[in-house]
């Protein structure tokens, strides 16, 4: 949970730095910071921990010591981990291409609205 928490700091962090300094974001429709995209960025931080609430909660219930939440963690994790690298490479910083071709692989999969 620790990980997780220091993860979502980071990725808001660069975020936050992606956009207030480099002006690069794909968050606004300008590239640059908002209010708005900041906001609504708070409100999905929040909700990831909402999220493993209810996996702890499901987990209880259930009686299954817990692997609902940890997988929920991971995963999570996980997403943050991405998401971090994603704004790493939009500063400018040298990237491996295998790293760049898997999460580009990956938003090919997923595609998410750019513009929130």
């Amino acid at each position: 949970m620790m990980t997780l928490a220091i993860f979502v700091l980071i990725d808001y962090i660069t975020g936050v730095v992606l956009a207030a300094v480099f002006k690069k974001t794909n968050k606004s429709t300008n590239g640059k910071l908002d209010s708005r995209a900041g906001l609504k960025g708070l409100c999905r931080k929040g909700e990831i921990f909402l999220l493993v609430i209810v996996a702890q909660r499901l987990d209880d219930l259930c009686g299954m010591g817990g692997v609902l939440r940890t997988g929920v963690i991971f995963a999570l994790v996980a997403n943050e981990a991405i998401s971090i690298i994603e704004n790493l490479g939009l500063m400018g910083l040298p990237l491996p291409a295998v790293l760049v071709k898997a999460i580009d692989q990956l938003h090919d999969k997923c595609p998410e609205d750019k513009k929130e």
